[in-house]
This record gives C-alpha cells, sequence and structure tokens, in this order.
C-alpha cells in the first residue's frame, strides 16, 4: 500500500502518516517494497499479534469450548461481552453449512437488540436493569427490534424464567439467537449461538441444553 493509500483509508494527513510509516518501519514492523514507494508489514507485527492472543487470559481457554459447540449445533457460536451501552464481540465461530450468520471479532451490537446483549442485561438486578434500559438509545435496528423498554425488561424477565436470552430478528433480519451469561471469575461474558430465523426456529430447542453445558463446563473451569 502507498502512503497515500495508507493516509486515505486512515483518514489522517500524509505528514501524519509519513511520521507513523517511518516509525513502524524503524521499528522492524513494516518494509518496502518497489523501493520506497509501498510498504507492506513483516511478520514480526503477526507474531505479536499470535503473542497477544495466546496470552489471552480468558479466551484462549474459552474457544476449544465454544469451537465444539459449533460442531454440536453447526451454527455459529459467539463470545462477546459488555463494553459500556454495546456488545463486543471476542469471538466469531461460524457454523459450517451455506446459510449461516457471519460477523466479525470487534464487532459492536447494541445491549438491547442482541441475544447476548440480553444476557449481560439479565445479569443486572432488576432495578439497576430498569435504570440502565431506561438511559439506553433504543434504536430501531430491524421492524422487529424492541424499542420501548417495558416490552423489553419483560422480554429479558421472560428469558429468565426460561433461563436463556433469545432474539428474533431484532437486531439482524431473519436471525435468531439464543444466549446465556457466562460468568469467569469477576469477569461476565456471554455465549450465543446465532443462525437463520427459519432453521433456528425449528432447532433451537435441541441447541438449549448444548448451551447450557457449556456454558457449565466453562464455570467449573474457572
Amino acid at each position: 500500500m502507498s502512503l497515500s493509500e495508507l493516509a486515505r483509508e486512515l483518514g489522517v494527513a500524509p505528514s501524519s502518516c509519513f511520521e507513523l510509516v517511518n516509525t513502524l518501519r524503524s521499528s522492524g514492523y513494516l518494509y518496502d517494497v518497489g523501493g520506497r514507494r509501498r510498504t507492506y508489514p513483516t511478520r514480526r507485527m503477526l507474531e505479536n499479534v499470535l503473542a497477544i492472543t495466546e496470552h489471552d487470559p480468558h479466551v484462549s481457554r474459552i474457544l476449544p469450548v465454544i469451537d465444539r459447540l459449533r460442531d454440536q449445533t453447526r451454527e455459529t457460536i459467539i463470545l462477546g461481552r459488555r463494553q459500556g451501552d454495546a456488545i463486543i464481540y471476542l469471538s466469531v465461530s461460524e457454523g459450517p453449512q451455506t446459510v449461516r450468520y457471519t460477523s466479525e471479532v470487534g464487532a459492536l451490537k447494541p445491549l438491547h437488540s442482541s441475544a447476548i446483549g440480553k444476557a449481560m442485561l439479565s445479569s443486572l438486578v432488576p432495578d439497576e436493569r430498569k435504570t440502565l434500559i431506561g438511559q439506553l438509545n433504543l434504536e430501531r435496528m430491524t421492524p422487529a427490534t424492541l424499542i420501548d423498554p417495558e416490552p423489553l425488561l419483560a422480554d429479558i424477565e421472560a428469558g429468565l424464567a426460561r433461563g436463556f436470552q433469545v432474539t428474533r430478528g431484532e437486531n439482524v433480519a431473519d436471525v435468531m439467537g439464543i444466549a446465556m451469561p457466562l460468568k469467569v471469575g469477576s469477569d461476565l461474558f456471554g455465549i450465543c449461538i446465532a443462525g437463520p430465523l427459519y432453521r433456528m426456529a425449528v432447532e433451537f430447542l435441541q441447541h438449549v441444553p448444548r448451551l447450557k453445558t457449556a456454558i457449565a463446563e466453562l464455570e467449573a473451569a474457572f
């Protein structure tokens, strides 16, 4: 990538980009291709990323269970946690089926319309949950999104009664997700099984025991 292309992608001035590239080049993270007109990352950057991933205190230990859950359900399995008023995806293990839910690590999803978001909200005490929902921007993501506090609170209470939270096309149209909270020490995560609504609506009751087993196994392991 050329300096001008990189500056344009980053949305910064070419002079600032030039200083950044020079710093990364002198530190061994970039090398020149075709003279000094284009730069490319060295493997040092990849090795640092892999080292960070391998030393993650929780995710690396959770992933084998998530991958097994994916193989059992043949649907996409997501690990996420609350970050402010959103859910950040920490792991996305896509199912093998041609028609499946896809997303990417680092994606941010609203608390009120995502299955993991509802799982996080369900973990709060009732007064705290009601206060937080009253402060959220309950944006309509799809025609099915619950944008009024009272129906959303009732939906989360129903999820608490049955033992898992559900979204039916509320965050992404035609996608259904079931999720449960995962307590790891003092940290709270959520695991979601997500797939096409037409398939999940028929099969989700088969997946619930698998999700509960995965949660119990992980909580016992930490």
